[in-house]
C-alpha cells in the first residue's frame, strides 16, 4: 500500500483546509485509515481514524467537532476536513494505513500502523 497526501497549506486562525490521502494498492477490511500529525519537537499523535471499508470514525479530543473524516471508496481516498483551525494545529500531517488493534480503529495506536505517507504541512497563523 502506498499513500500520497495533499492539501496542506498556510492559513489564518479560524480558517479551513481539506487534506486528501490517496491509497494505491489493496485496502482490506481489517485496515484502519488514519491521520496523524507531528509538530516540531513533539511526538507524532493520532488525529482521526476510520475503517478502510467504512463505518465508525474516531477523533482525538483536541479535534472533535472541528475535523471531519470522509472517504471516497471509488477513488481510494481519505479526506480530512479541518475547520476552525488553531495555531496549535500547525504540524506535518501524515496519512497512515493499518492500525487495527483489538479489532478496532479507535485506539489510534501509532505502532499499529504499517504504511505511511510522506506528509503534508499545515501551518496556522494567529
Amino acid at each position: 500500500v502506498q499513500l500520497a497526501e495533499s492539501g496542506g497549506d498556510s492559513v489564518q486562525s479560524g480558517g479551513s483546509l481539506k487534506l486528501s490521502c490517496t491509497a494505491s494498492g489493496p485496502l482490506y477490511s481489517r485496515y484502519c485509515m488514519a491521520w496523524f500529525r507531528q509538530a516540531p519537537g513533539k511526538s507524532r499523535e493520532g488525529v482521526a481514524a476510520a475503517y478502510a471499508t467504512g463505518g465508525s470514525t474516531y477523533y482525538a479530543d483536541s479535534v472533535k467537532g472541528r475535523f471531519t473524516l470522509s472517504q471516497d471508496y471509488a477513488k481510494n481516498t481519505l479526506y480530512l476536513q479541518m475547520s476552525s483551525l488553531k495555531p496549535e494545529d500547525t504540524a506535518m500531517y501524515y496519512c497512515a494505513a493499518g492500525g487495527l488493534y483489538s479489532g478496532s480503529c479507535a485506539y489510534l495506536l501509532l505502532r499499529a500502523y504499517n504504511y505511511w505517507g510522506q506528509g503534508t504541512q499545515v501551518t496556522v497563523s494567529s
